[in-house]
């Protein structure tokens, strides 16, 4: 009886180690994951999170469900068995670069739960894990993927981080990339990688492929401080180039008055592309003006903590040209954005006359604060000075 007693009594202390190791595993959402997926634990303990290895692999924590901009040009196949990096499956991404939601970019998040804004208390604390690593290739090579990123979901449950790295051009062979979290707080992820792209760097489309995405821990991975961009910095240079930044995303006033072209060959300025503008002035919202924000990101009204440190820019010099000649905008602007995380600083010029040929404009930058710009580019103009509507072009925007 004594032996059996023992050996009962065994057995019960080895059922409760068995428990206590999976409830020590907690994520935030309240799910529950295996111990060694977990930085509820010392780092050393743990040294990876996965995102994504193989199809229905044990231990995948995040679901490809947050699709973004035009997301009916995107088809993902996330079972992809020819030419994996590692196992037996990858991801597969076909780009259209068709425009279905008219937005000219597209992307994917991976988030917990499937289909979670910040709406849901989701999500894991990675406290520990300092990077995101991942394999990529192209199917051709020169694929240009606009940038990756981690976080960045807002809502009630936001992620406690937002880093992104971009852009990146593929080859067609694989190769690892890394995102930089050492310093950052990771105790809440909901969007633990999103990949974005635009018509414009791939205007035929594109096919890409990603595989093994996890977050690591790095002893020797040192924090990142604040970037200063290097100049000259573009905002646009020509619609397939990779030096591009800001997205022309911020409509303003009658927006339904405004046409966008980013890859006009109408005789640009230098290149193969500018940008053409078409204003028809019908006042399609009642405003009797109308303007645009070129923005970090997309649709970024200084709601969300992004943009560039620009401290080292003295200009913003540009290309503009009308169809006509003696088309009248109001303003050129740089930053000016206000809200939470607004621009710091602003400078404008105007009202310009445009010319039919093109000129050079620049907006003087001198004892400026540029060290935070989500409002990269802008201009403005009315029904009153363009009762016909104006078409302008742009080209050659940067800061020097």
């Amino acid at each position: 009886m004594k032996k059996l007693f023992i050996l009962a009594m065994l057995m019960l202390m080895s059922v409760g180690c068995v428990v206590a190791e999976e409830s020590a595993a907690v994520p935030a959402g309240g799910a529950t994951v295996a111990a060694s997926d977990t930085q509820n634990a010392p780092a050393g303990q743990n040294k990876e999170f996965i995102v994504y290895t193989d199809k229905n692999a044990r231990g995948s924590h995040f679901f490809p469900s947050g699709w973004i901009g035009d997301f009916g040009d995107l088809k993902l196949n996330d079972q992809y068995a020819n030419n994996p990096h590692s196992g037996t499956t990858c991801i597969q991404f076909v780009y259209s670069a068709k425009k279905s939601q008219n937005q000219g970019w597209a992307g994917c998040y991976w988030q917990n739960p499937a289909n979670n804004w910040g709406s849901k208390k989701g999500g894991f604390d990675l406290t520990g894990m300092n990077k995101l690593t991942f394999w990529a290739r192209g199917e051709k090579g020169g694929e240009l993927i606009k940038k990756f990123s981690v976080g960045g979901i807002k809502g009630v449950y936001p992620d406690s981080l937002s880093v992104e790295m971009g852009p990146v051009e593929l080859t067609d062979s694989w190769k690892e990339y890394s995102i930089n979290l050492a310093g950052k707080d990771v105790s809440y992820v909901n969007g633990a990688f999103c990949g974005v792209t635009t018509s414009d760097l791939n205007s035929q489309g594109c096919t890409f492929y990603l595989d093994d995405i996890k977050f690591e821990f790095d002893p020797s991975l040192k924090e990142e401080g604040p970037k200063k961009e290097s100049m000259p910095f573009y905002v646009f240079s020509d619609s397939s180039s990779a030096n591009n930044h800001f997205f022309p995303s911020g409509w303003m006033g009658d927006y339904g008055d405004l046409k966008l072209e980013q890859s006009s060959k109408e005789d640009p300025y230098l290149g193969d592309t500018c940008i053409k503008i078409t204003y028809n002035g019908k006042a399609a919202q009642g405003a009797r003006w109308a303007g645009m924000y070129w923005q970090d990101p997309p649709n970024n009204w200084a709601t969300i903590d992004k943009g560039y440190d620009l401290s080292a820019a003295s200009k913003l010099t540009f290309w503009a040209r009308g169809a006509k000649g003696g088309e009248r905008i109001e303003e050129f602007k740089v930053g000016g954005l206000m809200g939470e995380y607004s621009d710091s600083d602003t400078a404008t010029i105007g009202p310009v006359i445009l010319n039919k040929d093109w000129t050079q404009y620049t907006i003087d930058l001198k004892g400026k604060d540029m060290t935070k710009i989500i409002g990269g580019f802008a201009w403005a103009t009315n029904i009153d000075v363009n009762p016909e509507g104006a078409t302008l072009y742009l080209d050659e925007i940067k800061y020097e």
